[in-house]
């Protein structure tokens, strides 16, 4: 029998973290299931919720915050040096995961055996569709139409809009780039393979760069939207939004100059960095402005 080993982060929302694995163990798995929840240094009483009220998880207490890519690497590490499972989902804890998900997510797996990565259709609130869920690399030219408002003014084309693939039918299943770390299914022999999770990125782009190398291993990655999984978006970045913000743009520079730095000219790097700078500094301008409860990252 397929074994299934989903990881959460949790950094400060007991909340929404008691919502995310209620909705898990809502209905049995195909699948032999383990949850593991590292907790980030939080100060609400996270970690004593999940002991009372959900003692079959392993809980591992992180003493600091390490950002998204160190806390999940707390948990795979130990996954990969216990029993193992056959697929790994990571999956935020601002999601609710309706019956029969996990399932559907591991058994296209099972069916496709080139395919080693796998992300559902991710609702936000609204009924809208998180466009996270499904994305192109940001290649500087990607990123250019995406920076200078072409992929805002034409989300159908499909050159400007390319990194959200805004002109796709989000009901039809399509091979990506990348999905999003907020709920995707790997399988453990590709991390295996290809390794844990990149620590320079605090928070945001550390998916986008797995992403990247799972690809370069020859993988496909697919985005299945036969699958929904519902997602507050931003629930946890919203507390310390100008920390977020910082991160958010700090990894659009790590993950640029990890992987195209060195295949692009010198003026166009220059530009790309001046660009990221200038979007960070008008985002948190923009930012400071609007009252406490409406701001947000990006």
């Amino acid at each position: 029998m397929s074994s299934l080993a989903v990881v959460i982060l949790n950094y400060n929302r007991a909340d929404l973290l008691a919502d995310c694995l209620r909705s898990i163990y809502a209905a049995p798995t195909r699948c032999a299931l383990s949850v593991w929840v590292v907790d980030n240094a939080s100060t609400d009483g996270s970690a004593a919720m999940v002991r009372a009220r959900f003692p079959q998880v392993e809980l591992i207490v992180s003493p600091v915050n390490g950002g998204f890519a160190y806390g999940n690497n707390l948990a795979l590490r130990a996954i990969l040096a216990g029993p193992g499972a056959s697929y790994v989902l990571l999956l935020n804890n601002d999601t609710v995961v309706p019956p029969g998900a996990l399932d559907g997510l591991v058994e296209y797996l099972e069916r496709h055996p080139d395919v080693g990565v796998v992300g559902p259709k991710l609702l936000l609130p609204d009924g809208s569709l998180d466009l996270a869920c499904r994305r192109s690399f940001p290649s500087p030219e990607v990123a250019f139409y995406r920076m200078i408002g072409l992929a805002r003014l034409f989300p159908r084309h499909p050159r400007f809009a390319r990194y959200n693939l805004t002109y796709l039918d989000p009901d039809v299943e399509t091979e990506v780039d990348a999905v999003v770390g907020a709920c995707m299914l790997l399988r453990e022999a590709v991390i295996r393979e290809v390794g844990l999770l990149d620590e320079q990125f605090f928070m945001y782009g550390e998916d986008l760069d797995w992403a990247y190398r799972i690809k370069q291993y020859g993988w496909r990655i697919v985005y299945y939207p036969r699958v929904v999984v519902y997602h507050y978006k931003r629930a946890a970045s919203s507390r310390r939004p100008i920390p977020s913000i910082r991160a958010f743009y700090d990894a659009m520079r790590i993950f640029h100059r990890k992987h195209y730095r060195a295949i692009t000219p010198a003026p166009l790097n220059a530009l790309i960095e001046t660009g990221i700078t200038a979007k960070e500094l008008l985002a948190l301008g923009r930012n400071l402005l609007l009252p406490p409860a409406a701001r947000q990252v990006g």
